[in-house]
């Protein structure tokens, strides 16, 4: 038992700081790219924080486990749009650009949907999974192009401001995620060990602790930014998360190996996510940011999903 709070503790210092110093070499190499830090947060910061998803559903998929494969993507949506951005909307209201609202958030939708679509099917093969993925692929050369022309005028004004030298930014982020996976890791391992002396089921402890432990890298991320002022970071992580989670991590697992039985107990969830979604697209058209009270919404709805989940087990 002593390990295992260790571990935690651990883990949680872990998650914390590399959380933190991601923002910070992030930040720095957005300066440096030229790219705005939305475009960072949907690329580095988004893609990267995903990369637990992709092994765990590319393992799954190799293993002939397209339940664990699905639920794994769909069930950290849920929790990167429900809990995540509403607690960081909690810490701090999170305004949003016109580009979030114009193409950011409906590409995410639209990922969601083709993912549905595709899933409903109950069989993802090779070509699907090359499409979808072929789809995130044009997304973000279209979003690098278009954020390299629009912050070409406005290098004057960032002249002023000197970043962190590129080779420590890269390195700081090398090394923050690191930091997020190991965290997650250690803090996923002695959660899971304490529940199971607990007689927590295995069923419980895959659909509460595994599913919110591969989202942990997002939460903090999305937190420190949040914190520090960067809510297009912390946005542009999510809408990435998702993005990356429907179309790369499904799509490269499909290619690895096809995906059967992609329906199967997964309707209720595909349709929660996809409320989400819209959701998420509603509060920010209303107010152009996430308030408090619209985060508090969010995150109780994942409590709601939560329980209704387990109680349904």
């Amino acid at each position: 038992m002593l390990i295992n709070i260790i571990l935690i503790i651990v883990g949680f210092v872990l998650l914390l700081k590399g959380g933190d110093y991601l923002v910070d070499g992030s930040v720095a190499i957005a300066r440096h790219a030229r790219l705005s830090n939305m475009v960072i947060g949907l690329t580095v910061i988004g893609f990267g924080t995903s990369m637990p998803e992709l092994l765990v559903s590319a393992q799954a998929a190799l293993g002939g486990s397209p339940g664990i494969a699905i639920g794994n993507v769909v069930g950290s949506n849920i929790a990167n749009i429900a809990l995540i951005l509403g607690l960081s909307a909690l810490i701090c209201p999170l305004p949003s650009s016109r580009s979030i609202l114009r193409t950011d958030i409906p590409f995410m939708i639209l990922s969601c949907i083709v993912l549905v679509a595709i899933g409903l099917t109950d069989h993802i093969g090779r070509l699907s999974g090359a499409l979808m993925f072929a789809l995130l692929v044009v997304f973000v050369w279209w979003q690098v192009h278009k954020s390299r022309k629009s912050s070409a005028s406005q290098s004057a004004d960032d002249a002023s401001q000197k970043p962190m030298p590129l080779w420590r930014a890269l390195i700081v982020v090398i090394c923050s995620f690191t930091a997020l996976v190991i965290g997650s890791k250690m803090l996923v391992r002695g959660a899971s060990d304490i529940a199971a002396s607990l007689g927590v089921s295995e069923r419980i402890i895959g659909l509460t602790i595994v599913a919110v432990g591969t989202s942990l890298p997002e939460l903090f991320a999305s937190v420190m930014a949040a914190r520090k002022g960067e809510s297009d970071m912390a946005i542009g992580n999510i809408v990435g998360s998702v993005s990356f989670n429907c179309l790369s991590v499904i799509g490269v697992s499909s290619m690895i190996c096809p995906i059967n039985s992609s329906r199967s107990g997964f309707v209720y969830d595909y349709i929660i996510m996809c409320i989400l979604g819209l959701m998420l697209w509603l509060f920010l058209r209303t107010h152009h940011k996430i308030v408090r009270w619209e985060g508090a919404i969010l995150f109780l709805s994942y409590v709601v999903y939560l329980v209704y989940t387990v109680a349904n087990v």
